[in-house]
C-alpha cells in the first residue's frame, strides 16, 4: 500500500488513488459483490475523494459493507422497468447497490434521449447512489444535459427554514451541460453541508462551519456531536443517537429547493419522502428523477454551444475580490483537487483509516 506519511498533519494519511481503489474492490467482492459491481463502487467512491467530495467517499465503505450484511442493501441486484413510455420509464431498484443502479438509469436515459431528444428517469429504491454529479458528467461526456433530482427515502436529517426539527433528506441537486472543452457540472446537496461532511468532521477532517448543525434548542453549531449524539473514535455514526439537525442552504431558498427533491425524487418516482419514517430499521434508499435533453435534437446546438461559451467566458473575466483567487466555473474545483490527489496521494484522517482497517479486518481481509 503506497502511503505518504510525511505530512504535515499526523491526523492524516495519504494512499495513491490506484491502491486504495484496489483495496476496495477487495473489500466489496469480499462482502459479496461480483468484480465488476466491486469495481464499480470502488471506482466511483475513490472519484468522489478525487474530486474533493470526500463526504461522499472512502468514509462510506463501513456502512456500505453493514448494509450488504444485513441485506438493506443488496448486491447484484437486478434494475426492474416497471413502466416504460419510450421516452420516459420508471425503474425499482429493489435495494440494489445505489453505483449500479444508478449507472444503469443513466445508461438508459442517455439511449432514449438520443433517440427523442429528451427523456424522463423515475429511479426508486436504490442504495445510496453517491456523487450524483458522477451521472451528470456520463451524460455530459454523451453530449447530452443532464438534470436531477434526488431524495434519501427514510432519512430525515435536514431542518426547514425557521425550523430545528428534521423534516428533509440532504435531497441532492445536480445539472451537467456540455459545453465542448468546457464541460459543466453543478452539483450540491441542499442541506449547508452533506451528511457525509459531518461524518468526515467527526472523524477528524474537515471541521464544519460554525452554523451548519442546529441543536434542538434552536443554537446553531459546528459540532457533529449535535447531529450524531455520543460516540467513540472508531464507532459507526448514527444520527438516531442526535437530537439536532443539519441547517438548509441558503435558508429559505435551500429548504425550498430540498421541498421539490422530495416531492420529485421521492414522491413521484414513487420510492417515498424522507419521512413520516414508520418503519424501524428499514435503511434508507435513494430515488433520482433524471432527465436528459438532447441540444442536437433542438435544432439549437450550434447556437447553445457559442453563446454558451461567450456566456461563461464573460461572467469568468469578472473582477475577483482577491486576485489570487479568480471566479470559477462548477466543476474547476472539483478539476483542481482531483489533479493534486492523484499526484500526491488521497487525504484520509486517521480515524477513517482505522475504521476502513477494521472493516477490511472483520471480513478477513489485511490491509497490507
Amino acid at each position: 500500500m503506497a502511503v505518504d506519511d510525511a505530512v504535515t498533519d499526523q491526523r492524516v494519511r495519504r494512499v495513491a488513488a490506484d491502491d486504495l481503489e484496489a483495496l476496495l474492490r477487495r473489500i466489496f467482492a469480499a462482502a459479496g459483490c461480483a468484480d465488476d459491481e466491486a469495481a464499480r463502487v470502488a471506482r466511483d467512491l475513490v472519484d468522489a475523494n478525487l474530486t474533493g467530495h470526500d463526504s461522499h467517499g472512502v468514509v462510506r465503505v463501513p456502512a456500505y459493507v453493514d448494509w450488504l450484511g444485513s441485506g438493506l442493501v443488496r448486491a447484484g441486484q437486478d434494475v426492474e422497468v416497471v413502466t416504460d413510455g419510450g421516452a420516459f420509464a420508471v425503474l425499482d431498484a429493489h435495494r440494489g447497490l445505489g453505483q449500479t443502479a444508478a449507472a444503469h438509469a443513466t445508461d438508459l436515459g442517455i439511449a432514449r434521449a438520443r433517440e427523442h431528444g429528451t427523456s424522463i428517469v423515475a429511479l426508486r429504491n436504490a442504495g445510496h447512489v453517491g456523487r450524483v454529479g458522477r451521472y451528470a458528467e456520463t451524460a455530459v461526456a454523451a453530449g447530452l444535459i443532464a438534470i436531477h433530482f434526488v431524495n434519501v427515502a427514510g432519512s430525515t436529517l435536514v431542518a426547514p427554514f425557521g425550523s430545528a426539527e428534521r423534516r428533509f433528506s440532504t435531497a441532492p441537486f445536480a445539472i451537467g451541460l456540455p459545453l465542448p472543452g468546457r464541460p459543466l457540472v453543478l452539483d450540491f446537496a441542499t442541506s449547508l453541508v452533506a451528511e457525509g461532511k459531518v461524518q468526515v468532521a467527526s472523524f477528524g477532517g474537515k471541521p464544519l462551519p460554525s452554523d451548519a448543525l442546529i441543536g434542538d434548542d434552536g443554537v446553531r453549531s459546528g459540532d457533529p456531536h449535535v447531529l450524531y449524539g455520543d460516540y467513540g473514535p472508531l464507532e459507526r455514526r448514527s444520527a438516531s443517537r442526535g437530537t439536532g439537525a443539519i441547517r438548509a442552504f441558503g435558508e429559505h431558498k435551500g429548504s425550498g429547493l430540498a421541498l421539490m427533491c422530495e416531492l420529485l425524487g421521492g414522491a413521484l418516482t414513487g420510492g417515498g419522502c424522507a419521512g413520516p419514517v414508520t418503519e424501524e430499521g428499514r435503511g434508507i434508499t435513494n430515488g433520482m428523477l433524471s432527465i436528459h435533453l438532447s441540444p442536437a435534437h433542438f435544432g439549437t446546438q450550434a447556437e447553445f454551444e457559442r453563446a454558451g461559451h461567450d456566456y461563461l467566458d464573460w461572467v469568468l473575466s469578472a473582477r475577483p475580490v482577491d486576485p489570487a483567487s479568480p471566479v470559477l466555473a462548477p466543476g474547476d474545483a472539483e478539476a483542481r483537487t482531483r489533479a493534486a490527489r492523484l499526484a500526491d496521494g488521497v487525504p484520509l484522517p486517521t480515524d477513517v483509516w482505522e475504521a476502513l482497517r477494521r472493516t477490511a479486518d472483520g471480513l478477513g481481509l489485511a490491509l497490507g
